[in-house]
């Protein structure tokens, strides 16, 4: 798929993260978790986890690597669930683009990907910080609607 841009065509190509993307993985991660997408920190052996996770045959996440016009562009985790509202649902759980590749039709080329890549998934979830006006805005151009729970956990 080519998706249009001002100054020149990019082609976003979505693969499998693997374990020799961890180099490049891990300090988009820590880039990831020091802006203001997140709004708490995270213990580095958890993020640590989650990569090795990701790579790892654990049916519940997937570790994606973008790339545009052969160079990486960044890289999310989706995760995979069931509620009983909606069906099958997919987490977005991280969606990190290269800063020099923000504003260039990425993050929204991603969500076309990845609509098209689960056609079976029923409900697409995700997170954004107030601190994150530009992506709630590709979110919500996307069709996302805030899901009004407030969410609850306990930590073991």
């Amino acid at each position: 798929n080519k998706f249009g841009l001002k100054e020149k065509i990019l082609m976003l190509t979505v693969h499998l993260m693997t374990k020799q993307d961890q180099a490049y993985v891990m300090p988009k991660v820590q880039q990831f978790y020091a802006s203001d997408a997140v709004d708490h920190a995270v213990p580095a052996e958890i993020l640590q986890q989650t990569f090795e996770q990701a790579v790892s045959d654990n049916p519940l996440i997937t570790g994606l690597i973008l790339e545009a016009d052969g160079e990486k562009a960044g890289y999310a985790y989706i995760t995979h669930m069931y509620s009983t509202e909606a069906g099958p649902c997919i987490i977005i759980e991280e969606l990190f683009i290269e800063p020099s590749m923000r504003g260039k039709g990425l993050g929204q080329a991603f969500f076309h990907w990845l609509f098209d890549a689960y056609p079976n998934t029923a409900r697409f979830r995700l997170e954004v910080t107030p601190e994150n006006p530009r992506a709630k805005a590709l979110y919500e151009r996307l069709g996302f609607v805030p899901l009004g729970y407030h969410q609850m956990i306990r930590e073991r």
